[in-house]
């Protein structure tokens, strides 16, 4: 469902294709959160991240949970190349324990 308030208060919306479809109507791009797992380093929300590869028609970013190379190659797969990550906590820069450098060095090798 989404979540409003500072992620604190669920609305009766329930994320699927057809509210996907209704949102893009009024949006150039998204910026997807899977609250359930943001900041806490414990991995991907793999079932939203393979649902939105299907359901989006816009640029979407997702962000939550990535802690990994492994979790951003997993991301790659799931995606199928269609959404972007964020990474926040999980890079050294903010505390945590990927590596700011290495993430941006693989991200060039990849382009």
């Amino acid at each position: 469902y989404v979540a409003t308030n500072q992620w604190k208060q669920l609305s009766d919306v329930e994320l699927n294709q057809e509210s996907i479809q209704f949102f893009e109507q009024y949006c150039d791009e998204f910026l997807i959160h899977a609250v359930d797992v943001e900041g806490k380093q414990s991995g991907i929300q793999q079932s939203l991240v393979s649902s939105l590869a299907q359901w989006v028609t816009i640029p979407t970013t997702y962000a939550g949970g990535a802690r990994s190379f492994e979790d951003l190659d997993l991301f790659k797969e799931l995606s199928q190349g269609k959404l972007d990550i964020t990474i926040g906590s999980a890079l050294d820069i903010f505390g945590g324990k990927l590596s700011y450098d290495e993430v941006v060095r693989q991200l060039s090798i990849a382009l």
